[in-house]
């Protein structure tokens, strides 16, 4: 400690030396213009006289002054020729145009981190598209599973019971609509010859003045252009058969996933939370539950939505004696899981149908039968099943179909929606978790916070 003093000392005692002598120097200065009163004066600013302390070379309670190029090196604004202080840069720039600036520059930071995720997503879209199948299967099997074990079910059986259960429904339902299908291809290649000829006369007798030879011309038309493009076409089959190939694999993908995400879900997702910092696990900890709640809604609810369409069109059509009535209803189901556009599909086909096979009175009547259903699905069925939880507005429904459709086709045209429903969920509660979270560390009376005040374990049962 006594080195140390006696350095402070000594460096003290020169720093008053070195003021000595600028004093000095700058007295000598102030007395040559005093003997020249026509020198133009200097451009340094006069030096404040300050009382100093006793052994010390600084004013109390002050730093050294800067020389002038450290000044202009930290930032300060440089004169002008005349003397004038310039303005500083930011005060001249606009707030508005700042504030634009800051955003903008954000915006592209996020711009270039959501064109990173889409291009590796796109690298691996069957992969990804598989376990977001998983996760939609494992949201509508896992309330199974829940009631399974409350019953006294061993974890492992009952995740086996439902896993083998939900999947050989699913496998017998597809294998009912190719029975189906390939039981009426017969009678359906008939009428289609029929209505095809039918239409032929309607054409030739109708205001249009199409002749028979414009016709003939266009079947012909058609034929060589088939004929001609075979090359195109076996590449289009060589392309079907790798979908064929990516679908068995994506199907075998969705399957292991849901095993694991039946059996160790809870596991998975307190394993997941460990990748995100400590400070975002509380947060994300309570949107997690919250988010999941939300899918499963939405799974559960889009299923009885579907089966009441499928089965009230396909009552409908049967009455209307239109050929595949079962397996048209079960399209109408699986195309109830993209919202707005697979009803108009699915309701279009059943129209191209009736029109093909029975008439446009019978197809007219399919319409009524499509636009009544959907009409009663809107206003009653979606709103009392759905509920607010999952509530999207029609807008952000259309805009995420098609954004899924040009991502991914059909598979991101049916995740489109549930993914925005979550992302409205965690959203939401992440913007209420940060409130509350600001209202904790938020100063109380007499300096104590609220976190102090308030119970804490009401704060912990409502995260």
């Amino acid at each position: 400690m006594s080195e140390k003093r006696h350095w402070s000392a000594v460096v003290a005692s020169k720093l008053a030396k070195l003021a000595d002598r600028l004093d000095e120097r700058r007295a000598e200065v102030t007395a040559e213009q005093d003997e020249q009163p026509d020198a133009p004066p200097p451009k340094t600013r006069p030096r404040p006289h300050v009382p100093r302390k006793a052994g010390s070379g600084t004013a109390a309670g002050s730093e050294p002054r800067p020389a002038p190029k450290a000044v202009a090196a930290a930032g300060h604004p440089p004169q002008a020729p005349g003397g004038a202080q310039l303005p500083d840069p930011l005060g001249v720039v606009p707030w508005s145009m700042r504030v634009a600036a800051e955003v903008a520059w954000r915006l592209l930071v996020l711009a270039g981190t959501v064109w990173v995720l889409m291009r590796i997503i796109g690298a691996i879209q069957l992969v990804v598209l598989a376990f977001v199948a998983a996760l939609l299967i494992t949201a509508l099997l896992q309330p199974v599973v829940g009631r399974l074990r409350r019953a006294g079910v061993p974890r492992g059986l009952a995740t086996g019971i439902t896993f083998i259960g939900g999947f050989v429904l699913m496998g017998l339902v597809g294998w009912f609509v190719v029975w189906q299908v390939m039981d009426n291809v017969d009678d359906l290649s008939t009428k289609l010859t029929d209505g095809v000829a039918e239409m032929k006369r309607w054409l030739l007798n109708s205001p249009f003045h199409v002749t028979e030879d414009q016709i003939n011309q266009l079947a012909k038309n058609l034929t060589d252009t088939i004929s001609t493009n075979t090359k195109a076409v076996t590449d289009a089959g060589l392309q079907g058969v790798t979908v064929i190939v990516e679908l068995l694999t994506g199907m075998l993908l969705a399957m292991f996933s849901t095993l694991f995400l039946l059996y160790d879900g809870r596991n998975i997702w307190n394993w997941t939370l460990k990748l995100f910092p400590a400070a975002a696990r509380d947060g994300l900890a309570g949107a997690g539950p919250r988010a999941w709640r939300t899918l499963t809604l939405y799974v559960r609810g889009t299923v009885i939505v579907a089966l009441i369409d499928a089965v009230f069109i396909g009552v409908g059509i049967w009455f209307l004696n239109v050929p595949m009535a079962v397996p048209l209803a079960v399209v109408i189901f699986v195309a109830a899981f993209v919202p707005l556009v697979g009803a108009v599909a699915s309701g279009a086909l059943a129209m191209v149908v009736a029109l093909v096979t029975e008439g446009p009175f019978t197809a007219l009547m399919v319409l009524i039968v499509v636009l009544a259903v959907q009409q009663i699905e809107g206003h009653i069925l979606q709103p009392f099943i759905l509920g607010r939880a999952v509530r999207v507005h029609p807008l952000a429904v259309v805009l995420s179909v098609a954004a899924g459709s040009l991502i991914a086709g059909i598979g991101g045209a049916v995740v489109a929606v549930p993914l925005v429903a979550v992302t409205n969920t965690v959203v939401g509660y992440l913007r209420s978790h940060a409130r509350e979270a600001a209202m904790v560390t938020e100063p109380g009376p007499h300096g104590a916070t609220v976190e102090e005040l308030a119970p804490i374990g009401g704060l912990a049962e409502e995260s």
